[in-house]
């Protein structure tokens, strides 16, 4: 499938965090995924200890000056968190923002050790969907001596706040990483305000249309996308499935969302599709495929994106 593997290459660590305060000291542990405790002394929240995607705590005795994003969505939140400057390292696939042009580039799926290595970053962000690939390279970073932190795949918008909290956190940017959720949280109002009272309509997202269709199904962040702006995801299975012509076909939703320039084609020149509602009403829109599948500072965006191609009518500019 064209692409298909950058929506998993994209997806970001949800994790939950938990900040322990006052003048005096105390730790209090957390031992469940995703939990955060900081050891506080009077002047700075590190040392900093957070337990990632595979259970293993990960301590910073202090923000890190050399940092390695292993995955586009990751690169955003550290950019929007304002790091350009301890942003050492990125993923081969990553385009945002403009300054990821000037990053050393340690790989796309594998991922070039020695390379990483040499960068001696303080800390790798890497990411759970990736582990299929990821294994091996995190024995050999850490038996360097690398600290690695795997995020988890987030589901939904609290898990992607998270997500940027707990980047925050492990970066001394929280109060950064506040105001990244308060910007996407308001930016989220607005177009909820936009979309009170609308008729809600049933969608395809279409992650890969040649020359087989693979469509967005449930329990996936996408699909809560769809739900945030009224939308009946026509796909009923779990996760990204592929549909052959004739389920395509037969759901019929009132709107097709593509990822991907080229593959609204696809579907709009097959003749088996020209009754389908979406094509005869021509509904069907590219939407940009890393603002709707990277959980990061742009998510507002995405959704925005979907609403605009499915109600034109409600955000007629």
């Amino acid at each position: 499938m064209k692409k298909f593997w950058q929506l998993a290459a994209s997806a970001t660590l949800a994790l939950s965090m938990l900040v322990a305060c006052g003048t005096e000291k105390e730790t209090e542990t957390q031992q469940k995924e995703g939990a955060v405790v900081v050891e506080e002394n009077n002047e700075t929240a590190f040392p900093v200890t957070a337990v990632d995607a595979l259970g293993n705590e990960i301590t910073l005795e202090e923000a890190p000056d050399r940092i390695v994003s292993l995955t586009p969505s990751n690169t955003e939140i550290l950019f929007g968190l304002g790091l350009d400057e301890e942003i050492v390292g990125v993923n081969d696939n990553d385009n945002y923002p403009e300054q990821v042009a000037d990053k050393t580039r340690v790989g796309g799926i594998e991922y070039n050790v020695e390379t990483i290595v040499s960068l001696q970053p303080d800390i790798v962000f890497a990411h759970e969907s990736s582990m299929f690939s990821l294994e091996s390279a995190i024995a050999q970073l850490e038996a360097s001596g690398v600290t690695v932190f795997v995020v988890n795949n987030a589901e939904n918008f609290e898990e992607t706040y998270d997500t940027i909290e707990v980047v925050g956190t492990l970066t001394g940017k929280e109060d950064e990483a506040e105001e990244v959720i308060s910007s996407i949280q308001a930016k989220l109002a607005d177009i909820e305000a936009k979309l009170e009272g609308v008729e809600p309509k049933t969608a395809f997202m279409v992650v890969g249309g040649a020359p087989n269709i693979y469509v967005v199904g449930q329990n996936t962040f996408m699909n809560e996308m769809l739900k945030f702006i009224h939308v009946e995801n026509a796909v009923k299975e779990d996760g990204w499935p592929m549909y052959s012509p004739e389920q395509f076909l037969a759901a019929n939703p009132d709107s097709i969302i593509f990822t991907y320039e080229g593959d609204d084609e696809t579907i709009k020149n097959n003749p088996a599709f020209a009754n389908m509602t979406a094509v005869q009403n021509n509904a069907l829109t590219v939407v940009d495929a890393n603002t709707t599948s990277r959980q990061g500072p742009r998510i507002a965006d995405g959704v925005e994106s979907i609403a605009k191609a499915i109600y034109p009518e409600v955000f007629n500019d």
